[in-house]
């Protein structure tokens, strides 16, 4: 902290974080050094603000058809700035101009389900992630791109054949699917005996 002239008896304190409770005190020094601290200050809480800082790690994907889920790693209390804080959700096709806006008013919230039956499997959506508290909103998080939710696949493999290996085993090869809007990211094949 700068030093104040020994005539002075109050100093402007600045660079403090809002909405977050200081005490303070003082000492004195001269040529020989510095003496002992005051007692500390009274508790005092800075005023609120606008919140700065926006969530981190915006990404998502995954959950169920019609679904786009939205994840973010929270804003820690510190940063929060004020009372009634929250989160702004905004997103949009890729591609398109409109955006869609929710708000999510809870503090420890890390995730928003957007769901909507026109949203077709594994669409591209531009997500960004704000917050706001009582004092207004604040900053958003850059653009991410998230894509919505998958169906179950709608092509069949193609090319099935048995092969007979012994009295007990029969070896059956497909051509594998590939990957795309029908067929979203295959995880795995089931084989049916009929």
């Amino acid at each position: 902290p700068e030093v104040v002239n020994g005539r002075t008896h109050k100093a402007t304190v600045i660079d403090l974080s809002p909405w977050v409770e200081y005490e303070f005190r003082v000492v004195a020094s001269n040529s020989v050094g510095i003496g002992e601290p005051s007692r500390p200050s009274a508790l005092l809480k800075t005023k609120a603000a606008v919140p700065v800082v926006a969530p981190t790690n915006v990404s998502g994907g995954g959950g169920s058809r019609s679904e786009l889920v939205i994840t973010w790693e929270p804003v820690p209390e510190e940063l929060q700035n004020g009372e009634g804080f929250g989160y702004v959700v905004m997103l949009r096709p890729l591609g398109s101009t409109t955006w869609t806006k929710a708000v999510v008013a809870s503090v420890e919230a890390s995730k928003y389900v957007y769901r909507n039956e026109s949203i077709t499997p594994l669409s591209p959506f531009e997500v960004k992630v704000g917050v706001y508290n009582n004092e207004g909103e604040g900053t958003l998080s850059s653009i991410s791109i998230v894509y919505s939710g998958e169906d179950e696949p709608q092509i069949a493999p193609a090319g099935a054949s048995a092969l007979s290996v012994s009295a007990a085993e029969v070896e059956v090869s497909w051509q594998p699917i590939a990957w795309n809007r029908n067929t979203g990211r295959v995880l795995g094949y089931e084989v049916r005996q009929l």
